[in-house]
């Protein structure tokens, strides 16, 4: 799918270098926001809750001399059913087929020393994320000494795009030579029927508040673009929810809360396709699908 390229000044490398990098690290670190801003379309969900992204989400960072295929995975934690088990899984696979590891730290956070023993010995860059936040900048020094144990460690504001050519230039020392995968025009091999998904679950997790719990998931059942050339794009996407105390949250008081998930997810669909969007949405009850093997894997929640 061709998206507007990102824009990053690139490595000093002589060689063409081409391959794969994972951001990993804790829930809420930003690696969500850092691909964003990474690649210069909003690919990954984002908000400020824990556990916002569910699968990998790939973007492309194209820079002279450097293709970046980077894997954005959900937040590392422990378990607790079958559905956060498969989101673990996804991330911990992802480390073990990159070149590089680009660990996303928030900088607001004490030192994570159980990280630091689970990434030794790994090719890994850390990008220590949030520095923007921090009042006394005294603190990096010794959060840049602990991390160095690791690899080679960046300060990074995902949020106002500071650090990230550094980050890049990082990355290339660990990438192979190669050419480049994708074309330099695009952003991500994702389809746009998956970052629509994305793009509607991120507004269904930034306007349901703590009373939702995590046990949502958005499947987009028409994406119609016959009249694209005319403009206007249709599609149909279904949230689905474990209770139907989960469903009424959802829709909202007068249908409410689903009217105002749809226009904030509709405006970001427009600006990511370039087109009028006709967006319906409905809300579906599949009690028990978060331990339900069959419906995870129908959701695209493999643990692959």
């Amino acid at each position: 799918m061709p998206l507007p390229p990102t824009s990053l000044d690139p490595p000093a490398s002589s060689p063409s270098r081409s391959g794969t990098v994972a951001l990993a690290g804790r829930a809420n670190a930003g690696k969500s926001t850092l691909l964003n801003a990474l690649v210069g379309v909003p690919l990954a969900a984002v908000s400020d809750k824990p556990q916002t992204t569910r699968t990998r989400v790939l973007g492309v960072v194209n820079a002279p001399g450097l293709q970046a295929t980077v894997v954005d995975t959900p937040g590392l934690h422990r378990p607790r059913s079958e559905f956060n088990r498969r989101m673990v899984a996804t991330a911990e696979k992802s480390l073990d087929e990159v070149d590089c590891v680009c660990w996303v730290v928030d900088a607001t956070r004490p030192v994570d020393d159980e990280l630091i023993e689970r990434f030794a010995g790994r090719k890994v860059v850390v990008a220590l994320n949030k520095v923007d936040l921090l009042d006394d900048k005294t603190r990096l020094l010794p959060m840049i000494a602990a991390y160095s144990r690791v690899g080679t460690v960046v300060p990074v504001s995902a949020t106002r795009r500071d650090g990230l050519d550094r980050l890049v230039s990082a990355w290339a020392e660990h990438l192979p030579e190669g050419e480049a995968i994708y074309p330099a025009d695009q952003a991500t091999p994702l389809t746009e029927k998956a970052i629509v998904a994305e793009l509607v679950r991120e507004q269904l997790v930034r306007n349901t508040g703590q009373e939702l719990p995590y046990a949502t998931a958005v499947e987009v059942e028409r994406f119609d673009e016959s009249r694209r050339e005319e403009g206007l794009v249709v599609i149909h996407a279904r949230i689905v929810v474990e209770k139907p105390s989960q469903k009424a949250i959802v829709i909202g008081a007068g249908g409410r809360s689903i009217k105002r998930i749809g226009t904030q997810a509709r405006k970001r669909i427009e600006r990511l396709l370039g087109a009028q969007v006709h967006l319906q949405l409905f809300v579906a009850v599949e009690e028990g699908w978060t331990e339900n093997p069959r419906l995870l894997a129908d959701f695209g929640y493999t643990g692959d």
